[in-house]
């Protein structure tokens, strides 16, 4: 369900569309229902944020207006007509993991209820549900904090917003259900205490860990969310051979790659399909995005990886440099405050401090060109190498030099003019 206004965000973004480590809210939520393979897999949206959430395998229904969570199932009712079991999760639970849900549909099942309520114990209950439970242990009731009672407030487990539904038991109460609460709307907690009513048995399973189920309603609690997740994908991958020095510092997204004995210092944010080789280190104060750093390669300090960049086995991307779509060869090093941008660095080559590549398109029709820069080059500071332009092997740049001519191999290139000294000038001004 992800149909919900979401206000207390103050955002002109909708809810379940805020970024959390690069995902979506909502999409935390289904990838952690996909290896569970539902079919169909379906998001209720709000008509401003269905075109948004199409995506593989997913069926988007719509649910025309802030109904609550029980008109929210009524719109996935026509794309759910020939499945026996629904799993209901709620698009702001980003810290949902698989396991868990797999525990909450093997307990519903061995308990042979009409639905299963995944409950939870959280430190600090706020606003949650009240999970009301019968002498036996199963649910009497799940009851919302604005229509509780002082003494159901009182009751400290938590409603999650997650079920399991027996289907038959299911759309029945759903089409029962009836605006009686203090918001007007139609809630899916109603038909568990109608089918509570109807002698059905309503089971509840306590998530283990309580983060797990806590939803996110606010820029606050999205950011303590963000935190739980750094921390889980770090430690998965410190758990699987990867030094990270400070892992409070570091924010790894959970499509990036680590080998075994990479390194990576702190104030470092590794994005996208980042891949991190055997033996490489990274950061301190480093963005790696969607780039490759090879076996060995040393990226940093304060060093931007944009997307599209290789870095061979044991090359070097130092301090204040920059990186966008550029391949750099084994064992060669652009050590400090250079860009690189569209190129191709040789193998055992070195770029001096301060170069950069100056690529834009001289037509608007004429698309960027390539600088290739040969092997074992020796670029001295300062140069300016105009794409599209080739380097050849072995070849030298003079400091200070623009390049704007393909240079053979084994040719030394530049000689810009040389200091004037005019003594007794000092302090003096034109004019």
């Amino acid at each position: 369900m992800a149909g919900g206004l979401g206000t207390r965000m103050r955002s002109g973004l909708a809810k379940h569309l805020h970024p959390l480590l690069g995902r979506r809210m909502v999409d935390w939520v289904v990838e952690a229902a996909r290896p569970l393979g539902p079919v169909p897999l379906i998001i209720v949206a709000s008509p401003d944020t269905a075109a948004a959430l199409d995506g593989d395998g997913i069926v988007v229904t719509v649910q025309e207006h802030a109904l609550g969570t029980g008109d929210a199932i009524r719109c996935a009712r026509e794309a759910l007509d020939q499945v026996d079991e629904v799993l209901v999760l709620s698009g702001d639970t980003p810290l949902l993991t698989g396991d868990l849900l797999r525990e909450l549909v093997a307990a519903h099942r061995a308990r042979g209820a009409a639905a299963t309520v995944l409950s939870f114990v959280p430190d600090d209950i706020r606003s949650y549900g009240r999970v009301l439970r019968d002498a036996d242990g199963d649910v009497l009731a799940i009851v919302e904090a604005a229509d509780a009672t002082p003494e159901q407030l009182e009751v400290r487990e938590a409603n999650s917003s997650i079920y399991v539904f027996q289907a038959d038991a299911l759309w029945p109460a759903v089409e029962r259900l009836e605006p009686v609460n203090a918001q007007g709307e139609l809630y899916l907690t109603d038909a568990v205490r109608d089918l509570v009513g109807r002698g059905k048995r309503v089971a509840a399973h306590v998530a283990p860990d309580p983060a797990e189920a806590e939803g996110v309603n606010t820029r606050v609690e999205l950011a303590t969310a963000t935190a739980a997740l750094r921390d889980r994908i770090v430690i998965e991958h410190m758990l699987g051979g990867i030094t990270v020095v400070d892992p409070s510092s570091t924010w790894i997204e959970p499509t990036v790659t680590l080998e075994t004995d990479s390194v990576v210092y702190p104030f470092t944010m590794l994005r996208g399909s980042t891949v991190v080789r055997t033996g490489a280190s990274v950061g301190p104060h480093v963005v790696v995005d969607s780039g490759e750093i090879g076996p060995g390669a040393v990226v940093g300090p304060f060093c931007y990886v944009r997307p599209g960049t290789v870095l061979g086995d044991s090359a070097k991307a130092g301090t204040f440099v920059e990186l966008k779509n550029a391949r750099v060869g084994d064992r060669a090093k652009v050590p400090h405050l250079s860009y690189l941008g569209d190129a191709e660095v040789g193998d055992d080559t070195n770029v001096g401090a301060g170069s950069i590549t100056a690529n834009f398109p001289h037509e608007s029709e004429r698309p960027k060109g390539r600088t290739t820069i040969g092997h074992n080059v020796r670029v001295g500071v300062d140069t300016v190498l105009v794409a599209p332009v080739t380097i050849g092997d072995d070849a030298w740049t003079a400091a200070g030099t623009v390049v704007t001519d393909d240079v053979p191999a084994n040719a030394l290139v530049g000689f810009p003019p040389r200091q004037t000294i005019k003594e007794g000038r000092g302090g003096k001004r034109d004019g």
